[in-house]
């Protein structure tokens, strides 16, 4: 069975932490390299994916600085180039799903940001389409998140225990195996 690695939103622009907030996962990044320099050594297919936000405030706006990807992944020589501005990396331009579909990949393992946007959302249609899904928890980050819900009132999480939401959420739901880096690329 083949894999690809799907790097998704390493871009420069989730540095502004104030426009983003609290982080987590300062090892993000370092992660991300190493799962990248392990798949260039076994000559396996890599997918980078930009967010190009239509949001013209964003950091991620293609006219802002913001939206270049941070230098490990913009070294990168992707298999394939896959920009959205919607948080699955499905609903892109590339038809992600066609490509791993002629290429005969049925093996993804998903990185980036936000652990519980991009990657969380990709991870999950991945899940539903049938691929066999590793998320390593550890070369994701997320921000701290705060908004009013119906009902409810202020609700209020932080990046740490949005990225737990998201482990459970995507092992326990089926949709994909939490791992991290080192068993990745040990393995």
């Amino acid at each position: 069975m083949t894999r690809a690695l799907i790097v998704i939103d390493m871009q420069r622009g989730f540095d502004d932490l104030d426009f983003w907030g609290p982080t987590s996962n300062p090892e993000c990044a370092t992660n991300v390299t190493a799962l990248i320099d392990a798949w260039t050594a076994q000559g396996e297919p890599i997918v980078v994916v930009r967010h190009d936000s239509r949001g013209e405030a964003s950091p991620l706006h293609p006219d802002h600085p913001g939206n270049a990807l941070i230098d490990a992944v913009a070294a990168v020589r992707p298999a394939l180039f896959v920009s959205k501005n919607v948080n699955s990396a499905f609903y892109g331009d590339r038809d992600l799903h066609a490509w791993l579909g002629e290429q005969g990949i049925q093996e993804l393992v998903i990185c980036g940001i936000q652990t519980n946007m991009c990657v969380e959302t990709t991870a999950r249609m991945a899940g539903n389409l049938g691929y066999d899904v590793t998320v390593p928890l550890d070369a994701t980050r997320t921000f701290d998140l705060s908004t009013d819900v119906a009902g409810v009132g202020i609700v209020t999480r932080t990046a740490a225990e949005l990225m737990l939401t998201t482990a459970l959420d995507l092992q326990a739901g089926g949709f994909a195996r939490i791992a991290t880096t080192a068993e990745l690329v040990s393995g």
